[in-house]
């Protein structure tokens, strides 16, 4: 039933490597303090509950997002729907990480749940259902399949994930679970927040941590479903190995001698002195993947080091 030709990510697989190389880092750092894994859970939680319902317009900010999850505190001017987003996603997490193991195999029941958790005390009639009803997606390219055949692609996309017929690996079948349950459509409502909570279920069975879309790259995120729908995952993929990178380095940080210290703004690196790369490239190199960076905000952090590699081993391939 489902086809991909995944010939234009084969130039994704350096950056693929560098994330199995972090996690490998981190593992061999276990058991880290449960002190320090509480903290970055808590701060992962916050990141992907705001950014997510960021995505879907929700207008409260990371702080107003962290008081309503921490001190339960109502929020002035801010609708009562837009406070059960935060705390039903929140809800919807913790569902998830009592599901997560390494053994885990997905089941359509698990997707529906994790819908019911979005949509609880907002749309408690279509939580957690299958849409019966046609939909049209603003800004799209393309219609959802009508809803007659949503429980059968539902099935059939559950079945291709966990047998993995294409033999994908992790990071991609990730991904392409992502753009064919979006393009599916299954629900009335919510299914951008359920869509990537199921996404980070895949991801997070595999040791890896959550892929958080920030909030400023909505509009690529976008870009890069609808050039998904034309056959292309290239766009995708790197949004998604940018965003477990990101997540990743978290958990770098974290770890005894390591630190985000040497990572810099691009901006700072290239106005250093003698400093042989002009932003515009260096950028470049960032947004696709080529060298070791993450992004905080709208800005691109790397290192010297990253940079410098990625030129000695291009000039070695020549």
């Amino acid at each position: 039933m489902w086809e991909f030709n995944l010939e234009d990510l084969v130039e994704l697989q350096p950056h693929i490597d560098r994330l199995y190389e972090k996690k490998a880092k981190i593992n061999q750092s276990r058991p880290l303090p449960n002190a320090v894994l509480h903290k970055i859970k808590e701060q992962l939680n916050l990141e992907w509950t705001y950014n997510s319902n960021s995505i879907e317009g929700n207008t409260l900010n990371l702080r107003e997002t962290q008081l309503i999850l921490e001190e339960g505190i109502t929020v002035g001017g801010k609708s009562l729907r837009e406070h059960f987003e935060v705390v039903n996603h929140e809800k919807a997490i913790d569902y998830l990480y009592n599901l997560v193991n390494p053994d885990y195999t997905l089941r359509s029941i698990d997707i529906l749940n994790l819908h019911s958790y979005i949509l609880k005390n907002i749309e408690d009639e279509y939580a957690g259902r299958l849409r019966n009803g046609g939909v049209r997606i603003v800004g799209a390219n393309f219609t959802p399949p009508s809803a007659k055949k949503v429980p059968d692609l539902l099935d059939e996309l559950v079945s291709f994930t966990n047998e993995n017929p294409i033999g994908a690996d992790d990071l991609v079948l990730a991904t392409l679970f992502h753009h064919k349950l979006a393009w599916i459509h299954p629900f009335f409502d919510g299914n951008g927040r359920t869509v990537r909570l199921a996404m980070n279920l895949l991801l997070m069975r595999k040791g890896f941590p959550p892929a958080i879309i920030l909030k400023n790259d909505r509009k690529k995120y976008y870009d890069a479903l609808n050039q998904a729908n034309n056959g292309s995952y290239h766009k995708l993929c790197l949004l998604m190995l940018q965003a477990t990178e990101r997540s990743l380095n978290m958990y770098i940080n974290a770890m005894p001698g390591n630190s985000y210290d040497d990572y810099e703004p691009i901006s700072s690196i290239v106005s250093e002195p003698d400093f042989p790369y002009g932003q515009e490239y260096v950028s470049l190199l960032a947004r696709t993947g080529k060298i070791d960076a993450y992004k905080e905000g709208k800005n691109w952090l790397t290192t010297k080091e990253a940079i410098e590699e990625y030129v000695v081993n291009r000039k070695r391939k020549r």
